[in-house]
């Protein structure tokens, strides 16, 4: 005999809330396929944007049209990368970048740079099995010796203090796509020579000393300007993306290091007449990296929330 009316009517019930509990599931996965194509394209330098480069902040970055909000997810910790391994704790980033360009409406997440300073070449490999490829180092022989370890379509970080001597070292590696602690005309200008045989010019970020900690390089907030449009005009070899910053010393949270950021991006884009969109952010890592999101940040660079903790 043929079901009864109610016993249809529930039936189509249940299959209407499954079709939409798949639909809801395919968006988050489609964020997150998207999320992880941006991963190898927004390196920066020799075929890539600078880690962010292009970005803005809030009110620079445009909004997602569908205006969709999301709640906010906790950050993976640095637990789970030794709990679920450098591939789960990527992931874990990665998902929570995605859940904050949800909810923050932004038209792309932000982008991410996996520093992996004093871990061996196969611990990184196993997050470039996972899709990364933008990684960060912090000192030039570490990653000079790391990088030829690695496949070719890496693209290349430096995140440390940079001497003007080691500038032709760096300079030398072919998917270096970015240098983002440059805080002085010394260091922009030994750059500028030592990138006379690359194809296309190298990007980099002026450093600010956003916390005006004396243990901190970078530049002032108020000498960014100058520094920017020395590399813009002198350095034709190298692409400013953006400024870059460290913030305060314990680096927990500091929106007063942001809003300088935030300020110092606007006096840049003032004096030098451009927009400010145009200028990236490289500000948050591990301990910081939502507020940084939530301020503006284009790019954040996380090491041992994915990596684990430092030996």
């Amino acid at each position: 005999s043929l079901p009864s009316k109610d016993a249809r009517a529930s039936t189509m019930s249940q299959q209407s809330r499954a079709v939409v509990g798949l639909v809801g599931g395919a968006a988050v996965l489609l964020l997150l396929v998207v999320l992880r194509r941006r991963r190898g394209d927004r390196g920066g330098g020799d075929g890539g944007d600078g880690g962010g480069g292009g970005g803005g902040g809030s009110g620079g970055r445009p909004a997602v049209a569908d205006g969709a909000s999301a709640k906010s997810a906790k950050p993976a910790s640095a637990a789970a990368a030794t709990k679920e391994g450098v591939a789960g704790a990527l992931e874990g980033v990665l998902h929570h970048i995605a859940v904050l360009a949800s909810e923050l409406r932004l038209a792309m997440p932000t982008a991410l740079v996996a520093v992996s300073k004093t871990k061996p070449a196969e611990v990184v490999r196993e997050a470039y099995d996972a899709g990364q490829r933008v990684f960060g180092e912090n000192y030039v022989q570490e990653m000079m010796d790391k990088a030829p370890l690695l496949p070719a379509d890496c693209k290349w970080h430096f995140v440390g203090h940079l001497q003007s001597n080691k500038a032709k070292h760096i300079a030398s590696l072919p998917n270096l796509a970015c240098v983002e602690s440059v805080d002085s005309v010394k260091i922009a200008d030994a750059l500028d020579k030592a990138c006379a045989t690359r194809k296309k010019p190298l990007s980099v970020y002026v450093q600010v000393n956003s916390s005006g900690e004396e243990s901190k390089y970078g530049v002032a907030p108020a000498d960014a300007a100058e520094l920017y449009a020395h590399i813009r005009t002198k350095c034709k070899r190298l692409r400013c993306a953006g400024l870059m910053t460290i913030g305060a010393l314990d680096y927990s949270p500091n929106p007063a290091c942001f809003e300088r950021m935030l300020a110092c991006r606007k006096e840049v884009a003032v004096a030098l007449r451009l927009p400010e969109e145009g200028i990236g952010l490289s500000m948050g890592m591990s301990g910081d990296y939502e507020s940084a999101i939530r301020a503006g940040s284009t790019s954040v660079r996380v090491g041992s929330t994915i990596f684990g903790k430092r030996g």
